[in-house]
């Protein structure tokens, strides 16, 4: 068996026990989007990017309320991040060229959720041929661009597209 590494993990769930909060509220409550990587807002969720993505482009939908259990968010909250995960695969790939999507929501310790407390829904963006021997060989995976950079980017076609 060989072991899988992802060290930049641990630094969310070291941030996360320190503060005896929900990072995703404390996301939520930032005043300055741009900071906290928030993309948009809307009546019962957000867009959020990933703060230690596993690609360029790793985005979060998010509800606005704490909840922690996925068959407990109402209809309206359920649609609503539903359709914000249409717009988001959109603007992947009109804009970014993104040729695939891993889309999914960790749902308990053991689905490896590393914030059970408050569920929220993953979007990745792939490309043909994107994970190279980095992660492979060297335990490595390259982000190519800063986040800052694709934040800019992604706010920009944004406004324009969705």
């Amino acid at each position: 068996m060989k072991d899988l590494f992802a060290p930049w993990r641990m630094t969310v769930l070291e941030e996360y026990k320190k503060t005896n909060s929900c990072i995703l509220c404390g996301i939520f409550k930032a005043k300055d989007d741009k900071e906290a990587l928030i993309i948009d807002r809307r009546k019962n969720s957000f867009l959020v990017m990933n703060k230690y993505p596993y690609a360029n482009g790793h985005m979060m939908i998010v509800p606005n309320r704490h909840i922690g259990d996925w068959t407990k968010l109402t209809e309206e909250e359920l649609l609503e991040m539903n359709l914000l995960s249409q717009e988001v695969i959109k603007v992947l790939g009109s804009s970014f060229q993104a040729q695939g999507y891993n889309m999914g929501v960790n749902l308990g310790r053991a689905a490896g959720a590393g914030i059970k407390e408050h569920v929220h829904m993953h979007i990745v963006p792939r490309w043909n041929g994107d994970f190279n021997f980095m992660p492979v060989l060297g335990e490595v995976r390259v982000i190519s661009e800063h986040l800052e950079a694709t934040y800019e980017k992604f706010k920009k076609v944004w406004r324009t597209e969705s």
